[in-house]
């Protein structure tokens, strides 16, 4: 993480979030993170680089994503030909709304949120729409009402449909809360283990469950199979050895579990729209030496 600029943002400890609305002819800040949530819409920037975590992808004109704390991310000019990007960036406290306030019925969905923004959340293009002039007028409230508005919008964000979740997890350091002491166990066991063989029989004696009974389990607190999550687990820690290291794929493949270098390469293609090697090599054309 040291070879990433960390932010310091405006954001101050007496302020709810801070807002700021620009037009802008590039995209110039560095490959970044910092402790806030950042909420960006970002609007005439088709061919711009979006990074979030190891997740690199080219934008279309709208763009709207949820950032959650410590989580590398940054756009890039690339080949975007506008000179009026106009871009709106939230950043909220990570603790406004506390884990106690969370655990509330009426705040589930926005806890699922922001658990899931850990790995940068990209909304589709119907909500993209939607949310553009709410963001817009947000910047015209009075203080109560805005905090009262930006909830609202968490909230309406967090029951939207079609939402999906970019970086693979393990890429941070920061860890989950699931809210269950059975599935943070599992989690325990595979990020202890990844590099090993791991089966579903393994976790599931682990938490003291039937294979079964485990498998619906963690698909039902996660929206994941097992498979899934610890595929995702070693993609995370292989995204970080391609990007910090100069190992080769082969070697990345095993280090992190995967002992067939063809499968790997697959879901990793699957997983970030494209081979390990073309992400090590757009990956590294963003990042910034401090």
């Amino acid at each position: 993480m040291s070879a990433i600029y960390r932010e310091i943002t405006p954001l101050t400890q007496n302020d709810c979030f801070t807002m700021f609305s620009r037009v802008k002819q590039e995209f110039n800040f560095p490959l970044h993170y910092h402790d806030d949530f950042e909420l960006n819409f970002i609007y005439n920037a088709a061919g711009a680089k979006r990074v979030v975590g190891d997740h690199v992808e080219v934008i279309d004109d709208l763009e709207l994503v949820l950032i959650g704390s410590n989580l590398p991310h940054g756009w890039f000019t690339h080949q975007c030909q506008s000179k009026e990007i106009v871009e709106i960036t939230i950043q909220f406290h990570r603790d406004l709304l506390d884990e106690k306030f969370l655990r509330r019925n009426q705040l589930s969905f926005i806890r699922t949120l922001l658990e899931q923004a850990g790995k940068g959340i990209s909304f589709s293009r119907e909500v993209k729409e939607a949310f553009r002039p709410r963001l817009a007028k947000l910047t015209q409230k009075g203080d109560f009402d805005s905090v009262l508005e930006l909830i609202s919008i968490l909230h309406d964000l967090s029951i939207s449909r079609n939402m999906r979740t970019l970086s693979n997890a393990t890429f941070t350091s920061d860890q989950f809360n699931y809210y269950s002491r059975r599935i943070e166990k599992a989690f325990e066991y595979m990020h202890a283990s990844y590099d090993k063989p791991v089966s579903l029989a393994d976790v599931a004696k682990v938490v003291n469950m039937p294979e079964v009974s485990f498998s619906r389990f963690i698909k039902k607190r996660t929206g994941k199979t097992f498979i899934e999550s610890l595929n995702e687990i070693r993609l995370g820690h292989a995204s970080r050895l391609l990007i910090d290291t100069t190992e080769t794929v082969s070697e990345v493949s095993f280090k992190c579990g995967f002992n067939n270098l063809s499968y790997f390469n697959r879901i990793f293609k699957r997983k970030n729209g494209c081979t390990p090697k073309e992400f090590r090599q757009n990956y590294s054309g963003s990042r910034i030496f401090i």
